[in-house]
């Protein structure tokens, strides 16, 4: 799918360009565009140090062994086709769980080996069953509570409140994610998509292999039991507590803010220091060794960046290409009137039709729109939303289908695009009512 779509971003832009004469933009956004994306993954590198190193303290904490014990009692009863007691459940809520605190890099593994699970439960291997279907559902709905990502970017971009798409981007992707969890639920239901009808034939049987043996031992691993914290790490990070609590409470006694605005500031100056150091007490209660497990984790940092490099150059200078030829110019004009209906600008018609399909592009889409109108702009705050609360639905179904080898998807498709059109909405209403006029309704009112 990405290689028809930079086709069709590269070649419409030169054809255009010649009707339009603009190839000397063309030419010069090319360049430009390239040194732009490398200038931004080297900027990223410390960004990406920096949060990776605080996730990979709260990951050694063993935090997500306790977002697992708070979400076996629902998982329970949405998954009714895995018994509780079942490695593949036990994996999934690893994988939620990880997902939720933007971990990423441990989230894959542990999604990985959840398919596997699931895939010893399936009667009829290379057909999705519902409940794969409702964990890639859930996936794609993009759940995270810290989207961390986004903020960095918007911080690295000279945001004055790099932090304030925390609320609403939380807000939006619980949303959706219980809407897309209920379309799944009926989409099952449909004749047509029943994993016995004619139309979903079983692909041939192949040796379907868990994944290595490494990622199930790290999955396993977060699991293990950590010692019980002794008193005086107990009570140096109850003080700890204590004292940002105390002042966080003499900041806002002696603000002359209106409450709104004080709310905002506080998530805005506050939020990211508070978290930085309740994850370092979290370590120290839980005997982490804080300082070895940031440098572990940071290392990371400077791998993904320079990971990111190729995606970001081909999407940045396809997008550079098909601005400067026109060609976005005219696209825009044409969907423009349809959008605006709905509140969602031309300007960010690219980020909502990239964002399924590439993480890497559609952060370069992200950045190119905050770089051109701000990145505390309406739309600077609507591409970080969208980014912030939505996943790469054709990649994680690509990833987790091809791990254990479906090929009949079913309704999974469907499911996932339906949340995110729900997502992409319920994202443009946010915008409105958190940092634009109250949200336009479906006449554009």
């Amino acid at each position: 799918m990405l290689n028809w779509i930079f086709l069709a971003l590269v070649s419409g832009s030169v054809v255009v360009a010649g009707y339009t004469g603009s190839m000397a933009k063309l030419t010069e956004a090319s360049t430009t565009s390239a040194k732009t994306a490398v200038d931004l993954a080297i900027g990223l590198i410390g960004q990406m140090a920096l949060w990776l190193g605080f996730m990979g303290v709260l990951k050694e904490a063993g935090l997500l062994r306790g977002m697992a014990n708070l979400l076996r009692p629902i998982m329970v009863r949405i998954f009714p086709d895995v018994p509780a007691d079942h490695p593949a459940m036990g994996a999934m809520i690893m994988n939620i769980a990880a997902n939720a605190l933007g971990l990423g890099n441990a989230a894959t593994p542990f999604g990985l080996k959840a398919m596997a699970e699931l895939n010893k439960l399936n009667a009829r291997p290379g057909v999705a069953t519902n409940a794969m279907a409702l964990f890639l559902v859930i996936n794609t709905s993009g759940v995270a509570v810290l989207p961390l990502g986004v903020v960095a970017v918007r911080a690295l971009l000279g945001s004055k409140d790099p932090a304030g798409i925390i609320v609403p981007s939380l807000v939006g992707t619980l949303a959706s994610t219980v809407l897309a969890v209920v379309v799944c639920k009926l989409l099952e239901r449909l004749p047509r998509f029943s994993a016995a009808a004619p139309g979903v034939a079983t692909p041939p049987t192949t040796e379907v292999t868990s994944p290595s043996p490494a990622l199930g031992a790290e999955a396993e691993s977060a699991l293990a039991e950590r010692p019980k914290p002794e008193a005086w790490r107990l009570a140096l990070a109850f003080g700890l507590g204590l004292a940002v609590l105390g002042a966080l409470v003499r900041h806002v006694h002696l603000s002359t803010l209106a409450p709104l605005e004080l709310t905002r500031s506080v998530l805005s100056d506050w939020l990211l220091p508070v978290l930085m150091l309740t994850i370092l007490a979290i370590g120290v209660g839980r005997h982490v060794k804080v300082y070895e497990a940031f440098i572990t984790a940071a290392k990371e940092g400077f791998q993904v960046a320079v990971t990111i490099i190729p995606f970001l150059v081909a999407i940045i200078v396809a997008i550079g290409m098909f601005r400067a030829s026109g060609a976005m110019d005219a696209l825009a004009g044409a969907l423009g009137p349809f959008t605006s209906a709905f509140g969602l600008p031309a300007e960010a018609l690219p980020m909502a039709l990239v964002r399924p399909l590439s993480g890497s592009g559609s952060l370069a889409v992200m950045t190119e729109a905050m770089k051109t109108h701000g990145p505390d702009s309406f739309i600077g705050y609507l591409v970080s939303l969208i980014n912030g609360s939505s996943e790469t639905t054709f990649y994680v179904l690509a990833l987790y289908f091809g791990a254990v080898q479906v090929r009949a998807v079913r309704h999974t498709l469907l499911a996932c695009l339906t949340s995110d059109t729900i997502g992409l909405l319920l994202t443009v209403a946010l915008t409105h009512l958190f940092f634009g006029h109250a949200p336009m309704s479906l006449t554009g009112r």
